[in-house]
């Protein structure tokens, strides 16, 4: 019996590029260096064929700890509510009134980045934000 090591994580997009970037803003991540003979991923996309071109992007947690993020372009836009998605964990171990400013805080810095802040749920214990990214994508701060 195999045991998985590493999940990626993978949206479907209309612009890799810009996702992955937001993504890494979020979440501390970082771009990957180009595929192996290309000093710079300019340099790569222009080597692809023009269909090709930007068609997908990814990011990495620079610990390696977390799940890479991959991101592919498709030619349908976003329709419906997301069946998976990501919870971005601000306030682990946090209650009540401290653990609502933590969310709140991380919304203020996500919402210049073009994070959408959808709805705030909060029971005066526990707290989640329901947020979408930049493609309309929602995730939480929990």
């Amino acid at each position: 019996m195999s045991t998985i090591k590493k999940v990626q994580v993978t949206f479907d997009c209309a612009d890799p590029e810009r996702l992955a970037r937001f993504w890494c803003e979020v979440l501390g991540y970082e771009v990957p260096s180009p595929p192996d003979g290309f000093a710079t991923w300019d340099a790569y996309h222009a080597a692809q064929p023009e269909e090709e071109r930007g068609a997908w992007f990814a990011c990495q947690d620079p610990s390696g700890v977390g799940p890479r993020l991959y991101f592919q372009r498709v030619p349908e836009g976003k329709v419906v509510k997301n069946r998976v998605h990501l919870d971005v964990r601000v306030g682990t171990g946090l209650r009540g009134e401290e653990r609502l400013a933590a969310l709140e805080a991380e919304c203020a810095r996500l919402l210049p980045l073009g994070a959408v802040r959808e709805r705030l749920l909060y029971d005066e214990d526990d707290a989640c934000i329901v947020m979408q990214d930049i493609e309309g994508n929602e995730f939480c701060l929990d």
